[in-house]
């Protein structure tokens, strides 16, 4: 497999359900990403005085986790998280997900718009489903180890 893990990594994010967000000392917490390759970044919406939202104003060190078997994604990401006031993004990223948390929607006060800004990344990307089962099979009878799909360092 000769891919563009960076590409890959922002195409298969798009079927990242969650993943856990780590900043500042915050204990992990689990978060639905939203990626946006054009800009860089991945968005959250979180509560105001929740864990990702105290690790976004201290404008520090952040990490996300992912391990999606259905997205066929695995990665630490590490960047920096900020709080953002961006009504318009927030319209743009509004959804379902996002309105359950909230007892007034997108009109509650406790709303906070989250940006995670990467800077670099271990990927594990494959292609999963019956490709993958037949890697394991032929491993198994080679008495060889299966290639599970692209594995590398992406800067962004």
């Amino acid at each position: 497999m000769t891919k563009d893990l960076k590409d890959e990594f922002w195409s298969q994010l798009k079927d990242v359900r969650a993943g856990l967000l780590t900043a500042d000392g915050e204990r992990p917490v689990p978060m639905s990403p939203q990626g946006d390759a054009e800009g860089k970044a991945i968005w959250f919406i979180t509560a105001r005085g929740s864990a990702a939202d105290r690790g976004a104003r201290s404008g520090g060190e952040a990490t996300f986790y992912i391990a999606d078997s259905k997205a066929h994604l695995y990665a630490n990401v590490f960047g920096t998280l900020e709080a953002v006031n961006d009504s318009e993004k927030l319209d743009e990223l509004w959804n379902a997900f996002a309105a359950a948390w909230f007892e007034n929607g997108r009109e509650d006060a406790a709303v906070q718009l989250v940006k995670f800004t990467p800077r670099e990344a271990e990927v594990w990307s494959g292609d999963g489903g019956v490709s993958f089962l037949y890697e394991i099979a032929k491993a198994n009878l080679a008495g060889d180890t299966p290639d599970a799909g692209e594995h590398g360092r992406v800067v962004f």
